[in-house]
């Protein structure tokens, strides 16, 4: 996953209040043309609300924007892994996952039960071999 972190002031400011974060994936598929929505509009919601990084391609392009919800450390630390949702197109997921993020996130607040419907797997990375 590449990219760099960014979120404006309001975003920085919520970092204290929403130890989780999202990377959003804006490359071929996702964030183009080629999905309906408005995907800066997204992009800035995400970026004004809750940490945010925005990535190349998380090379699950048939699923459209892909969002993935990071726990915080010390969530991670006691067994939360990232949350990856696909098919994130409309302003109220939007508005959920940034509900959940600021709430804390995987592994320290529930998650909003209508994501359950956007969840994906996550690629399977090659094996090192």
């Amino acid at each position: 996953m590449t990219g760099t972190a960014t979120g404006t002031a309001a975003a920085q400011g919520a970092r204290g209040s929403a130890p989780s974060r999202v990377v959003v994936c804006r490359d071929c598929c996702c964030g183009t043309v080629k999905v309906p929505g408005d995907h800066a509009a997204q992009s800035a919601r995400l970026r004004a609300t809750v940490p945010v990084r925005i990535s190349e391609c998380l090379d699950v392009c048939e699923q459209a924007n892909v969002i993935v919800v990071q726990p915080s450390a010390a969530a991670r630390r006691a067994g939360a892994r990232p949350v990856w949702l696909g098919l994130v197109n409309d302003t109220d997921a939007t508005e959920d996952v940034i509900t959940w993020v600021r709430a804390g996130g995987p592994g320290a607040a529930p998650m909003p039960e209508i994501l359950d419907l956007y969840v994906i797997a996550a690629p399977r990375r090659p094996d090192a071999s």
